[in-house]
């Protein structure tokens, strides 16, 4: 069998999107069988597999941030990309190089032979291959899609987290809270810790809780925390206020408890304050102010809604959004009541983007935008300097907006 071979990046991925006749294959039968032929598993380091609904990214982000200020070595593996492929691996919070990426492509290819890969699991490899590489202390693992046929949990990971349950992806996960439960416990090992963010995980989650055998440590059960403003108190410990989603980041240190490695009270604290991720309430401007947010389903739209109405009260508020076809589009706009004057627009290059004037219905909107800048400059000429613009859909929504080479990922290069 003849395998693909190239120095270039851009071809590299052209190959990844079109190897497999379907872009998303779940089972980890193949993932599992090429790891195991490049002898990927198992990692040296610390490991951290993060899944749920909404809220990945940034306890990610968070948890990286701190183990970071505290002195630790971290590869943090997350998808999609904003801008750069190579924002999907994070080593000591830099890209690597186009030529690594390569070679781990390269070597996940000679390895897999006659077995064929989506474009998530090549990625996957690719990126287990590279963490094989540098070794660094701490491995932290995005999952992609629901978790139990994710291809990252191909790893048994020392602690698992569960941020939070609700309705994305009822096409592979179920039209039920409960059948997306039993597919994001799915991370879950006995005998190791299990932290779960969400308040209400169902019943199904509690029953698979059982069956697997986890140290199941849950919120408002085994760790309480309590919103005081500009700081937050967990377990009497009072710390200050991230950029990032404060149930995310109790969270987090909910998590690197249980990871068990010694974190200094700055570290943990300093490492809030840094904590950043793009496209998560990023400002894009201040005249008038421009936020983008890669919120795209009914969970994240109301955490959305509430922070504007928090950070936002009496200011008049311009929603730009563009969506893709699949999504709860009806439900997550019907979430952001705080938002007064709409912009729907087309997710231009997309194919399962939605027409605007879906959204334009869904709204009562009498007039969309062709694209999302168009969309935008309109927003922002109306707002003035009182108003707020507010730029979410999707990752390809915020993507359009983000000034070139602004993904907030330094490079190695």
């Amino acid at each position: 069998m003849t395998t693909f071979s190239s120095q270039s990046l851009a071809d590299w991925l052209f190959h990844l999107e079109n190897l497999h006749q379907s872009a998303i294959d779940m089972g980890l039968e193949r993932v599992k069988a090429v790891a195991e032929r490049a002898q990927l598993l198992p990692l040296a380091a610390k490991t951290l597999l993060v899944g749920g609904t909404n809220g990945k990214g940034s306890t990610c982000a968070m948890m990286e941030s701190i183990l970071r200020q505290g002195g630790y070595s971290v590869a943090v593996y997350s998808s999609p990309h904003l801008v750069d492929y190579r924002e999907r691996l994070r080593l000591n919070q830099a890209m690597l190089s186009e030529e690594e990426h390569c070679q781990a492509f390269a070597a996940i290819e000679q390895a897999r032979g006659e077995i064929s890969l989506t474009y998530f699991e090549f990625s996957t490899l690719a990126a287990l291959w590279l963490c094989k590489r540098h070794q660094p202390d701490v491995v932290i693992l995005e999952v992609g899609l629901g978790g139990r046929l994710d291809a990252t949990n191909i790893v048994d990971a020392d602690v698992a987290v569960v941020t939070s349950i609700d309705l994305d992806h009822q096409s592979f996960l179920g039209n039920s809270r409960e059948s997306v439960a039993r597919e994001k416990i799915g991370i879950a090992r006995q005998g190791r810790p299990l932290v779960c963010g969400e308040p209400d995980p169902t019943e199904v989650f509690f029953e698979e809780a059982a069956r697997i055998g986890p140290k199941l440590c849950w919120v408002g059960r085994d760790f309480i925390y309590e919103d005081q403003g500009q700081h937050w108190v967990l377990e009497g410990n009072s710390w200050p206020r991230p950029g990032l989603p404060l149930p995310n980041a109790a969270t987090a240190l909910t998590a690197l408890k249980a990871l068990g490695l010694p974190l200094k009270a700055e570290a943990i604290a300093s490492g809030l304050r840094l904590a950043s991720l793009p496209g998560r309430m990023q400002q894009l401007s201040d005249s008038p102010l421009v936020l983008c947010d890669v919120a795209h389903n009914p969970h994240a739209a109301r955490y959305l809604n509430s922070e504007l109405k928090r950070r936002f009260a009496g200011r008049p508020l311009h929603g730009v959004c563009a969506m893709l076809a699949d999504k709860d589009i009806e439900g997550t706009l019907a979430a952001l009541d705080s938002i007064s004057h709409w912009y729907p627009a087309e997710l231009s290059g997309v194919g399962r983007a939605a027409p605007a004037s879906r959204l334009a219905k869904a709204l009562g909107a009498a007039q969309s935008y062709g694209t999302v800048i168009a969309a935008q400059q309109a927003a922002v000429k109306a707002a003035g300097t009182d108003g707020v613009v507010i730029v979410f859909g999707s990752f390809y929504t915020v993507a359009q907006v983000l000034p070139k080479g602004s993904d907030g990922v330094q490079s190695s290069n």
